[in-house]
């Protein structure tokens, strides 16, 4: 199943800096990294005003949210906005 997953800056992200000079960003990148690796997001990016979106693959809602608690910047740089199951219709692949 799919979700699409929307997230916010959350009050440590410093939007004067760069994302590559943000605290904390490998440790970031290379959870973000390990959760493409294991198939759980197929996209993801950043969105205008300081949001993110990705689409995951998981079972369920409670299984995104556990997934993304695990993230380093879980609450202080990013914060959750929603998680919305995803029927895709269409796809290329």
């Amino acid at each position: 199943m799919y979700h699409v997953v929307l997230r916010q800056s959350g009050p440590e992200f410093d939007p004067a800096l760069p994302l590559e000079e943000q605290s904390g960003i490998a440790e970031h990148a290379a959870y973000m990294n390990k959760l493409v690796h294991d198939g759980h997001i197929v996209l993801g990016g950043i969105l205008p005003n300081l949001r993110t979106a990705h689409a995951m693959e998981a079972e369920s809602e409670e299984e995104v949210r556990e997934l993304w608690s695990r993230d380093p910047w879980y609450a202080s740089h990013l914060i959750l906005e929603s998680i919305e199951p995803w029927d895709i219709r269409l796809d290329s692949r």
